[in-house]
């Protein structure tokens, strides 16, 4: 608890479903240190539950590729604008990023020139676009705090004040039932080769995603002779707005809300969109084929850019290929079904990726990485001289 009674301002900016459950632990840490202190900022549902004051929400800013950024471009400027008037009208004690890079780093550039202080949390994927621009997000950001090992020996070799904290996942990532239990809970039947839909947390995604998924789940259906779909919808997504897709295809799925993680861990295999999901699957130990599509554009521009053998994090952080993806045109519900048969019907394969997957644990450090990101974004505040 702080002693002191004056009220510390602090602009929080989360722009993607993760960064803002990540900030809302965060946030919680913080208050925990000091109930004093408050916040506003941009994020979604859990931010606001956390106590923070909202400007605007996340989930509008969301955008995957290039070509939605166009669509919504308008939009962000004008929040970007508000961000910085809050600059100079609160005055906030410290500036606190989370992820979403482009617009953070913006940001952050302005706050820097201003005089705040600012802390990234959970940093920018330089080790998949440029590493060159370590340089730069050096000027204009005080600490890091990253919560993948590898990324704390990158922004070292430049100087950089950076923090490897743990992955937040480890704290999160956990169920309150047994396969059976959870199957039972869900109206599964026992015995039926059970099979996850992830299809992603943004809108967008789940327009371009879902439709694939469910004809794969067509396919599967006529070579399982026992099968069944399971998938739980992200708390950024309408309920109404999934099942208006599913309804629209031939196969009974079970859309489940809220006990996401008793969902994946309930299923044999998922196939998951690229992104965070691949890390929960995988912390789950449920086997996992990886889809990823976005438009043309976007991923001719990501294939000059992007530097990495895999996308998946879970094949990233493995140092390997430990479960397929499949890519643009390769995502064809034909080549999803075809990995997913194989991986169910070739016993050793499907041993090895869950011994495999049983290890990412142990490379993301400990468990507390709110906790310890609290501390550190915590310090800034105390140790300021001034903004």
């Amino acid at each position: 608890m702080h002693p002191e009674t004056t009220t510390r301002r602090i602009m929080i900016v989360a722009g993607e479903a993760s960064g803002d459950m990540h900030g809302a632990n965060l946030v919680k840490a913080m208050s925990r240190i000091d109930p004093a202190l408050r916040f506003y900022g941009i994020g979604g549902k859990r931010l606001k539950e956390a106590g923070v004051e909202l400007m605007a929400d996340s989930a509008k800013m969301a955008v995957v590729g290039l070509t939605e950024v166009f669509f919504k471009l308008r939009f962000i400027l004008k929040v970007m604008g508000q961000l910085k008037k809050s600059l100079r009208e609160i005055k906030p004690d410290l500036v606190i990023l989370i992820d979403y890079p482009d617009f953070n780093l913006a940001l952050a550039k302005t706050a820097k020139k201003r005089g705040f202080r600012v802390f990234y949390y959970i940093s920018p994927q330089v080790w998949a676009w440029r590493k060159g621009r370590i340089g730069k997000i050096r000027r204009v950001v005080d600490k890091m705090a990253v919560i993948l090992p590898f990324e704390a020996r990158l922004y070292e070799e430049s100087g950089f004040d950076v923090t490897f904290v743990g992955h937040p996942l480890l704290d999160l990532v956990k169920t309150k039932y047994s396969r059976e239990e959870a199957r039972r809970k869900f109206g599964l039947q026992e015995g039926k080769t059970t099979v996850g839909i992830l299809p992603g947390s943004r809108p967008s995604e789940v327009v371009k995603l879902l439709p694939e998924m469910l004809k794969t789940a067509g396919i599967l259906q006529e070579k399982l002779a026992s099968v069944q779909f399971i998938l739980p919808v992200a708390d950024t997504l309408a309920m109404d707005f999934v099942s208006r897709i599913t309804r629209q295809y031939p196969v009974e799925v079970r859309l489940i809300c809220q006990d996401t993680y008793e969902a994946i861990s309930s299923a044999d295999i998922v196939m998951v969109a690229s992104g965070t999901a691949t890390l929960e699957t995988a912390l789950l130990r449920t086997p996992m084929v990886i889809v990823y599509k976005v438009s043309a554009l976007t991923y001719y521009m990501g294939n000059i850019f992007v530097k990495v053998d895999n996308i998946g994090l879970v094949n990233i952080i493995s140092g390997k290929t430990i479960v397929p993806e499949l890519i643009q045109e390769e995502a064809s519900p034909e080549r999803i079904a075809a990995e997913i048969m194989d991986i169910l019907t070739d016993r050793a394969r499907m041993n090895n990726i869950k011994e495999e997957l049983s290890k990412i644990r142990e490379k993301l450090g400990n468990p507390g990485a709110a906790e310890r990101a609290a501390r550190l974004a915590y310090g800034m505040i105390e140790g300021k001289a001034g903004g």
